[in-house]
This record gives structure tokens, sequence and C-alpha cells, in this order.
């Protein structure tokens, strides 16, 4: 297992970044890993807040950001860290960078209910629990809906 650089680059990701995105998915989401027009979309569209985080010359991590005016909430589409990279706080980096691009007062995002290191992190980071999807997950598992208010 690779120790961690302590620094990690946060830079825009584009469509240039989709073998990267592929991968990432792919390993942190083996069971709900988006489909490549998803990924082409997320990469394309121009709304979507996309940054991705850079260590050691390679692509560690990706967030999207959802911004939703008419709903007043912004949604966290998507977050991933590359296993050998999380927990050395790289997650909550990407999420904060991604935060304060988004401009609406309450976001939201879904996360399995056993990712309890998703979890956590999100806790610290001020979110809160709001609801429960029942078999959000296409496994069947139930998706944990976080709310923060800023």
């Amino acid at each position: 297992m690779p120790t961690p650089d302590p620094s990690m680059d946060i830079l825009p990701a584009t469509l240039l970044d989709l073998n990267s995105l592929r991968k990432i998915e792919k390993i942190c989401f083996p069971k709900d890993a988006w489909p490549l027009l998803d990924l082409i979309a997320v990469l394309s569209m121009t709304e979507v807040i996309r940054l991705k985080g850079v260590a050691g010359g390679q692509m560690i991590a990706f967030i999207a950001g959802d911004p939703r005016p008419a709903q007043n909430t912004d949604w966290i589409a998507t977050i991933a860290v590359l296993p050998e990279y999380q927990g050395h706080g790289y997650g909550r980096q990407l999420l904060e960078a991604c935060e304060a691009r988004l401009t609406q007062a309450c976001i939201r995002l879904c996360v399995r209910i056993s990712n309890e290191a998703a979890i956590r992190m999100y806790k610290g980071a001020g979110y809160c629990a709001v609801d429960t999807w029942g078999q959000y997950y296409k496994d069947g598992e139930n998706a944990l809906v976080m709310e923060k208010i800023r």
C-alpha cells in the first residue's frame, strides 16, 4: 500500500479524465459504478461542479456537485477516493472544495447505510441524516440521505 502524499492538488476534472474516472468508479463502487454515458455527462455538463484529487501524479479522487437552484438544494452526486488513499482526509478536502463552489444553503447527498466511514466523515463535515431511501442501490441496500445547512 503506497504511503499517501500529504498534499493533494484539487483541480477541475474534464473529459480528458474519463479513463481515470472510470477506473476510480469501478474500484470504489463495484456494485454501482456509473455507466460510461453517465460519466461522460458528469464530465461535460456545464452546470456540474467536478473536481479531481491528484497526488503522486495520478487521479486518486473525484467529486461532482449538482446545483439545483430551483429546489433551493445542491446535491453531491458522487464522491470517491481510491481505497489506498482513504482515511487521510482527502475525501474531506474534496468535499469542502466542492461545497465552496456550490451556492445553495442546503446541500444533500446519499450514502450507503453500511458505509460507516463515509457517514462519519459527513457527520464531521456538518451533515445530518434526514431520510432513508429504501432499496436505492442496485443490490437493494438502502441509502441514507444526509443534509447540511450552512
